[in-house]
């Protein structure tokens, strides 16, 4: 399986399969390639309708001229925790990050939330953040204030009274729930609009229409939700206890 950073006949075909309607997993069969791979070129370059090969080519190799030179040789890189392999980590979680931002949260907040997410506290300090995205403090802090107004983090202190910046295990239901007022807000303005215009014109029914699909979403979502709420509380399985063997046996008679 080829390896390395993608080549611009590669993007080419991946917007001619773009193009064709063809999936991730397809397009990464046909190159010979991850499906994350083509997932993450796809939403850091405009998205399935909005992908130009060339476009993404200078933008790749723009990037590479930015970033950082590699850490003198002899430098050893910090141990993964849980024998993760850091490389994978490293680009999931840029996966994860562009598909925040395809949902439309800006960049550098959704660096944030994927961070956060995907440390195993789900808790860092504003100079972790700094180091870990290498960003400035000033990035971060217009970053975190941003979540903290959409209630998808919260501010504590820890021990040492630094400011600490944490995703809850209800975040995303917050979110969910968040989602079905905002809908909620629309169909009430929607149904003024019927009555504006009247329940027997083209537009009064239009909104009608539109406000009856849209109540029924925001129920669906936060009823969904309320359901679900306890599965974002369930705890990873205890690893299976080794039972003890009988020194120089198999243990059985």
């Amino acid at each position: 399986m080829p390896g390395g950073r993608l080549t611009q006949p590669e993007r080419q075909q991946i917007a001619l399969g773009l193009a064709d309607g063809l999936a991730y997993a397809e397009i990464a069969r046909r190159l010979e390639r991850p499906t994350s791979t083509i997932t993450r070129e796809v939403m850091r370059n405009g998205g399935p309708t909005g992908y130009r090969a060339d476009l993404a080519h200078r933008a790749t190799e723009h990037r590479a001229h930015r970033r950082k030179p590699a850490a003198p040789r002899g430098t050893a890189a910090a141990p993964a925790a849980h024998g993760r392999d850091a490389e994978e980590v490293r680009a999931f979680e840029e996966t994860f990050t562009t598909v925040m931002m395809g949902s439309g949260m800006p960049k550098m907040m959704a660096r944030v939330m994927a961070s956060l997410t995907l440390a195993d506290s789900g808790s860092l300090t504003a100079s972790e953040l700094s180091e870990r995205l290498q960003v400035s403090p000033a990035s971060v802090s217009k970053a975190v204030a941003f979540l903290d107004g959409q209630g998808l983090i919260r501010r504590e202190r820890d021990e040492r009274r630094r400011e600490r910046y944490t995703v809850d295990d209800d975040v995303w239901y917050q979110a969910m729930m968040a989602s079905a007022r905002s809908i909620a807000q629309i169909v009430e303005t929607t149904r003024q609009g019927v009555t504006v215009l009247g329940s027997d014109t083209p537009a009064g029914n239009r909104l009608e229409n539109v406000a009856r699909f849209l109540d029924f979403v925001s129920e669906s979502t936060a009823r969904a939700a309320e359901q679900a709420r306890a599965i974002l509380h369930t705890k990873p399985p205890a690893a299976p206890e080794e039972s003890p063997t009988a020194p120089g046996g198999s243990g059985s008679s």
